[in-house]
């Protein structure tokens, strides 16, 4: 596959020249902790607090992967070179980690143990910084994107 000469290599390492490297890293570490809280809250379910008695296991873990697959799609726009969607898609993948902090709504912060509150806050924290990262990019991206001529004022 020839790539173009403009390309750097640690551009053709990570797979696509199209996301930079701290998004590539926002990434990694956003599905890391979402994966870690969810892994927790599904393993210790009983012991999160006022939890609702229809969310088990099984459903902790289908509800991960219906979250990760829109970073998934947001992978794939980015392959399609659809990058303006592919930042959308995956500033709304960062967004999804602060539904976490609504275990907060149902028990305070003091009544979570030191694990369930380091995984909530760990994955709101990198949800928020890989939202904000795309945002920023994206407008970026808006402000260079060319218009036609009918919208320009």
């Amino acid at each position: 596959m020839r790539r173009r000469a403009h390309e750097t290599v640690s551009e053709m390492t990570l797979g696509s020249p199209q996301l930079s490297r701290p998004l590539w890293v926002l990434l990694t570490l956003y599905f890391a902790a979402s994966l870690a809280h969810f892994a927790h809250n599904a393993e210790y379910i009983v012991y999160y607090p006022n939890m609702p008695g229809w969310l088990t296991r099984e459903k902790v873990y289908q509800f991960w992967l219906g979250i990760t697959a829109v970073g998934a799609l947001g992978l794939l726009l980015l392959r399609l070179r659809w990058r303006i969607a592919a930042l959308a898609c995956l500033a709304v993948y960062g967004a999804f980690g602060l539904d976490g902090l609504g275990h907060y709504a149902l028990a305070l912060c003091s009544e979570h143990t030191l694990a369930m509150n380091l995984t909530i806050w760990a994955e709101a924290a990198a949800g928020l910084a890989l939202a904000g990262g795309c945002l920023v990019t994206l407008i970026q991206q808006l402000r260079k994107a060319p218009w036609p001529a009918s919208c320009a004022t």
